[in-house]
């Protein structure tokens, strides 16, 4: 071919080149398309999210709002599936082993799938290999509560009160977050109250009420919208600083109960989705958690707005793998 070349003329072997040049070029977009066209007609039909508690919760109620926004925005219809059991690790399976397309979209916190790795022996997924955090949504923290008619106004109380019930005492967990929290709060005090767990922080209220419950250690949006209802007080709070979103709430540490227990939101996908999709989903829900409507919501229920990049929150689930294992170790929680 070279030698063939060289007998054409110089105007020749110049329109042989440029014929060649094209050729490639075409070949590579054709290569290319089939991905590039898949990317953009992202939706092309309905997404479900995937909620770790059943319909009615704290988490449902948070899924449902940004199901319920994205719709409009998406052009499309969003599904949302309740699938609860095992404290959050049925959902967290079902959302890893989905088809990695965009499709099914696990919208629960981070910090929850992160504990579930060293709360049971067997976890169901490597949660570092098998999710993408495609974007973030807040900050929140557990909350510590009571009966609104309970005598306690402050930690230092019901501290001294459930020291003298000895393993007499109880209090109710829902949440993986919820039974860290309890437990830390006990290794720190000396508090023997024993946990009593339920599927949903709601389905310990009449217990509470009741007096048969002590305390409560609870997910911010079920402990505030008891709280404005009358029904519980919350007493302090799990992260290390007051959040803006809640500034009048106390936390453990300011009353020598010392934590640092944050929890996090995000929108999360199977591994092996592409890159185009999960940064598409990352700009939907950077856009519903910045507007003044969500935000609003979410600070109502004691979360600060939390925006990361795709490897950010990627960082972040990592790190928090890491840090709530060191939580459970603190808490001497034997796994399951």
């Amino acid at each position: 071919m070279k030698h063939a070349e060289k007998d054409l003329p110089v105007r020749a072997r110049r329109a042989l080149a440029r014929a060649i040049t094209f050729g490639a070029v075409c070949s590579a977009i054709l290569a290319i398309a089939p991905f590039n066209a898949g990317a953009q007609e992202y939706p092309a039909r309905d997404i479900h999210f995937i909620c770790a508690f059943p319909a009615g919760s704290g988490a449902d109620v948070l899924v449902r709002h940004f199901a319920e926004k994205l719709r409009p925005i998406a052009k499309r219809a969003v599904i949302v599936e309740n699938r609860a059991g095992a404290g959050g690790n049925i959902a967290t399976e079902y959302a890893a082993k989905a088809k990695p397309d965009g499709y099914t979209i696990y919208v629960h916190a981070g910090s929850a799938v992160a504990t579930n790795m060293h709360l049971f022996k067997k976890p169901p997924v490597d949660v570092n290999k098998a999710l993408i955090v495609a974007a973030t949504i807040n900050r929140q923290p557990f909350m510590l509560v009571v009966s609104a008619k309970s005598p306690y106004k402050n930690v230092a109380e019901l501290t001294a009160a459930m020291k003298k019930k000895g393993n007499k005492a109880t209090y109710a967990s829902a949440a993986p977050n919820g039974r860290i929290m309890g437990e830390v709060y006990k290794a720190v005090t000396g508090v023997q109250a024993v946990e009593v767990s339920y599927k949903t922080a709601s389905d310990s209220l009449n217990e509470m009420l009741s007096g048969k419950l002590d305390y409560g250690m609870h997910d911010p949006v079920y402990s505030l919208a008891q709280q404005r209802e009358g029904r519980l007080r919350i007493l302090g709070v799990s992260t290390a600083t007051r959040l803006k979103s809640i500034p009048d709430l106390p936390t453990m540490t300011e009353q020598k109960v010392p934590m640092d227990l944050t929890g996090w939101w995000a929108a999360m996908v199977p591994a092996g989705t592409p890159r185009p999709v999960v940064e598409q989903i990352n700009k939907w829900f950077t856009f519903m958690v910045q507007t003044d409507e969500t935000t609003k919501f979410l600070n109502s229920f004691g979360g600060d707005t939390f925006v990361n990049t795709p490897e950010a929150g990627q960082a972040l689930l990592a790190k928090s793998v890491k840090d709530w294992g060191g939580y459970v170790k603190v808490a001497k929680i034997e796994p399951q």
